[in-house]
């Protein structure tokens, strides 16, 4: 695997450059008034990637390829692209199994968390570049990246066929504040969380919290697999299960 770099310029609330707009502040003692402040930020990120082409023919009849986007965890954050390689479908890819889909494993820079924003710039450069099927992309992550799987899906259900998030978590709110779209694709979207009933890194909890926020927002196709004797490495035996990936790849938009 090569290690590649995408250059993402994004409009964020963060970042160096700020240019901020305003006409000062309007105050009126005893009175509440209207005021606005206008800001203006631009920043550049550096992404690294881990990049799997699979080898052969494409099973579609146009020649295209599903897509697989892995999240590590808090561990593997940084700027060597070798860590994220240390456990996953990076891992599988490494160590020479064939995977019959496009593997896409980004890096998040050190003390971050993974930024949807920046996932979503990365799917949209990667499916314009390569020969990606939009109908068949995928997300799972594990950890901190199970977190980032579970939102990128509650703030872009329609974008994925299928999604494993595995000992993580997320903030259900947001799946109070869909638009109708995103209900009916989230209606449509099929997951598969996974946990250690052991796990003293990210209680089990979490997932059980999300898991049952989604079947309220009416996702009716997840499910929830318990490791009753398994700590915080939920992943292992996720990703050596022979059934998983095939279960992953049978799901299309």
């Amino acid at each position: 695997m090569k290690p590649l770099f995408l250059i993402l310029a994004i409009v964020g609330l963060a970042a160096s450059g700020c240019r901020t707009s305003t006409n000062g502040v309007r105050a009126v003692s005893g009175s509440q008034t209207r005021n606005r402040l206008t800001q203006e930020v631009r920043t550049t990120r550096e992404l690294g990637y881990l990049l799997y082409m699979p080898k052969g023919k494409a099973p579609s009849p146009d020649g295209k390829w599903p897509l697989v986007l892995f999240l590590h965890g808090a561990g593997e954050r940084g700027s060597d692209l070798a860590q994220v390689a240390v456990h996953g479908p990076p891992k599988l890819a490494a160590s020479g199994k064939d995977l019959p889909f496009i593997l896409v494993s980004p890096q998040c820079p050190p003390g971050e968390v993974w930024d949807a924003r920046q996932l979503v710039a990365l799917l949209d450069f990667l499916q314009s570049s390569l020969p990606a099927d939009p109908r068949k992309t995928y997300v799972t992550g594990l950890s901190m990246g199970g977190y980032g799987t579970w939102d990128l899906i509650s703030r872009h259900p329609g974008r994925f066929a299928a999604a494993a998030p595995i000992c993580g978590g997320g903030e259900s709110i947001r799946l109070l504040l869909l638009e109708p779209a995103q209900r009916e694709a989230l209606k449509t979207l099929a997951v598969r969380v996974f946990h250690g009933g052991k796990d003293g890194v990210v209680p089990l909890e979490e997932s059980r919290r999300m898991v049952e926020a989604f079947r309220k927002a009416g996702c009716s196709g997840i499910s929830l697999t318990v490791y009753p004797d398994a700590g915080h490495d939920s992943w292992s035996e996720t990703y050596s299960d022979a059934g998983f990936f095939p279960w992953l790849l049978s799901h299309s938009r």
